[in-house]
C-alpha cells in the first residue's frame, strides 16, 4: 500500500480526484489532504508519503513552490501534478523539478489510471530493490517478519548505523523493541524504523530526513541522539548520512557507514560521524599498537614466554584504557595472537583456528573493561597451555614417526636434513624432537641404532666379515666402525664376537 496525498484548493476539484482514486484498483491509500502548499509541507514533515498529487495555483504556496521545498527533504517523492492548460508554463518548470507527470483538468478516470499505473509499476520496482537490498544487511529472522508496508516509507532516506558501546552494562537494554519505542520518542512526531543487523549489538535506524530540519547539521542531529541513548544507559557510537538518492545501494550505504564507524570507534567513550562529510573522516593515530611491539609479543609466542608475555599484556592493557585506543586496533592485536597460536600449533597438525577465533569475539561480549583485561589474559594462559600441551602431543607423534623412518634406513647413510624434507619441517625442529624424547642427539641416536644393528648381524651371520659389515650399514671405512663400535659398546668388534662365539 502506497500513501497518497492531494493538495488542491477547490474541494470539488479534490473529491473528484478522491472518487477517481478509488475506482482504480490500485494498492494506494489517500493517507492526507491539504488546500495549500503551507499546509502540505508541515504534513509531510509528519507522514510518510510515497507520491504527491498537487495542484499549482494555490494560495500561501503554490504548487512549485511546494514541489521545491518537498524536494529538499525528500528527492525521491514521486510528484503528479495537476494543472490547467492555461498553467502550462508552469507545468514545463514543474517538469525541471523532476515531476513524474501531469494532469489536465479536469482529470478523467482514463487520464488518471494510465499515470497512475506507471507510477505504481515505478514505486513497485524500486519496493522490490530495496526489499532485497534490505535482505543482505539486515538479520534474517529479523528481515523474515517484515512486510514491504512496514519499511518502504523509511528507505531512502537517512541511514544511520547505532553500535554498542564496548563494555557497556545492562545489555538487556539493547533490544529492538527498546530503541525502537526510545528512537520513536526522540525523532517524533517524525517516524523511524529500526533493524537489528547481521552484526551483533549493531542497528540500522531509518529515519524521514525532515528530521534534519530541526538541526543545524547531520552531526548535530546524531550527537542529540547519542546523548539521549547515553541518559538512558545506553552508550553508543552512532555513524549516519542521508541517502540523497532513490538508486542509493542500501547494502553499499551500510557497509561504508558501517566500515567508517568501525575504523574511528574508541575503546571509551561513544562518537557520532556524518560519514557523508570527508571534513569530519580525520582520525588520529594517537592510541594505537607500537609497530615495534608486535614482532617482540609474536617473538614471546614463538619462544612459549607466557610469564613475559602475561606481564607485557597488563601494560598494554593499561595503556589501551589511558590512551583511549581505538578498537579496530584491540581487534587487530587480538587478531594478531590468534594467528600466531594458530599457525604454531596448526604446524603440529591440529586445526584450531575457528576456536581461537570464537573465543576472540567473545571477550568483547564482557560488560566491563575489566571482566574484557581478565578474559583476555585467561585466554592467553590457556593459549600457551594449549601450545605446550598440542607441542609435547605431537613431538611424540612425530618423532614416533621419524624413528620409524630412521629404523627402516638403518643400512642407508641418512642426514637430518633428509628427514626434515621428509616429514616438512626444520632441521632444527627435528633435532628438537629426537633431544626431547631421547635424550640425545641425532647422530648419536641414529649412530646407536647402527651399532645395535651390528651387534645383532653380529650374532646372526658369525661369518660376515667386518668389512662387509661395515659396507652394509654404510660406515666410511672398517676403520672408522670399529672406532665407533668400541665407543658404544666398550669393546672392539672382535672382542665382541669373541664374547658371542667363545
Amino acid at each position: 500500500m502506497y500513501n497518497i496525498m492531494i493538495v488542491e484548493d477547490s474541494k470539488p476539484i479534490l473529491r473528484n480526484i478522491k472518487m477517481l482514486l478509488d475506482k482504480l484498483n490500485l494498492p494506494i491509500h489517500v493517507a492526507v489532504t491539504a488546500t495549500n502548499g503551507e499546509e502540505a509541507l508541515t504534513a509531510l514533515q509528519k507522514q510518510s508519503i510515497d507520491l504527491l498529487l498537487t495542484d499549482i495555483r494555490m494560495p500561501k504556496m503554490d504548487g512549485l513552490s511546494l514541489i521545491e521545498q518537498a524536494k529538499l527533504s525528500q528527492p525521491e517523492l514521486k510528484v503528479i501534478l495537476i494543472s490547467g492548460y492555461s498553467d502550462f508554463e508552469y507545468t514545463r518548470k514543474a517538469l525541471n523539478l523532476q515531476v513524474f507527470d501531469y494532469l489536465l483538468k479536469p482529470v478523467e478516470l482514463e487520464a488518471m489510471e494510465e499515470v497512475m499505473g506507471r507510477v505504481i509499476k515505478q514505486l513497485d520496482n524500486q519496493r522490490s530493490r530495496n526489499f532485497h537490498e534490505l535482505q543482505e544487511i539486515v538479520d534474517p529472522h529479523d528481515y523474515a517478519e517484515l512486510k514491504p508496508s512496514e519499511y518502504s516509507a523509511f528507505l531512502t532516506q537517512m541511514m544511520i548505523i547505532l553500535r554498542r558501546q564496548p563494555f557497556t552494562p545492562e545489555r538487556e537494554r539493547w533490544g529492538q523493541k527498546t530503541l525502537q519505542a526510545s528512537l520513536e520518542d526522540f525523532f517524533a512526531p517524525r517516524p523511524c524504523k529500526v533493524f537489528l543487523s547481521q552484526t551483533p549489538q549493531q542497528f540500522i535506524v531509518f529515519v524521514n530526513r525532515s528530521v534534519l530540519d530541526l538541526y543545524s547539521s547531520v552531526h548535530e542531529c546524531l550527537e542529540s541522539l547519542r546523548r539521549h541513548l547515553h541518559v538512558q544507559g545506553m552508550d553508543s557510537s552512532i555513524g549516519g548520512q542521508v541517502a540523497w538518492s532513490e538508486t542509493v545501494n542500501l547494502s553499499e550505504l551500510y557497509h561504508q557507514i558501517s566500515f567508517i564507524l568501525s575504523t574511528h570507534q574508541r575503546l571509551n567513550n561513544g562518537l557520532v560521524l556524518d560519514t557523508g562529510n570527508s571534513v569530519s573522516m580525520t582520525r588520529s593515530e594517537s592510541g594505537s599498537l607500537d609497530s615495534i611491539s608486535e614482532p617482540a609479543f609474536v617473538h614471546m609466542i614463538h619462544a612459549h614466554q607466557k610469564e613475559q608475555f602475561v606481564l607485557k599484556l597488563s601494560e598494554l592493557m593499561n595503556q589501551w584504557m589511558k590512551e583511549n585506543v581505538y578498537v579496530k586496533e584491540v581487534e587487530r592485536f587480538i587478531g594478531l595472537v590468534v594467528d600466531t597460536f594458530a599457525h604454531l600449533v596448526e604446524e603440529q597438525g591440529s586445526g584450531i583456528r575457528l576456536g581461537l577465533e570464537l573465543r576472540a569475539k567473545k571477550l568483547w561480549a564482557e560488560e566491563t573493561y575489566r571482566d574484557f583485561c581478565r578474559e583476555l589474559t585467561e585466554w592467553i594462559v590457556q593459549s600457551f597451555e594449549m601450545l605446550q600441551s598440542q607441542g609435547r602431543k605431537s613431538k611424540e607423534v612425530l618423532f614416533e614417526q621419524i624413528d620409524e623412518y630412521i629404523q627402516r634406513n638403518k643400512y642407508t647413510s641418512i642426514s637430518i636434513n633428509d628427514i626434515a624434507v621428509k616429514f616438512h619441517v626444520s632441521p632444527s625442529y627435528v633435532s628438537r624432537v629426537i633431544k626431547n624424547v631421547t635424550q640425545v642427539t641425532f647422530v648419536q641416536y641414529y649412530t646407536k641404532l647402527k651399532i645395535k644393528e651390528a651387534c645383532r648381524l653380529m650374532e646372526c651371520k658369525p661369518d660376515m666379515k667386518f668389512k662387509e659389515l661395515s659396507d652394509l650399514l654404510s660406515f666410511s671405512d672398517q676403520h672408522y666402525f670399529s672406532k665407533v663400535f668400541k665407543e658404544y659398546t666398550g669393546v672392539s668388534p672382535t672382542e665382541y664376537r669373541e664374547r658371542l662365539h667363545p
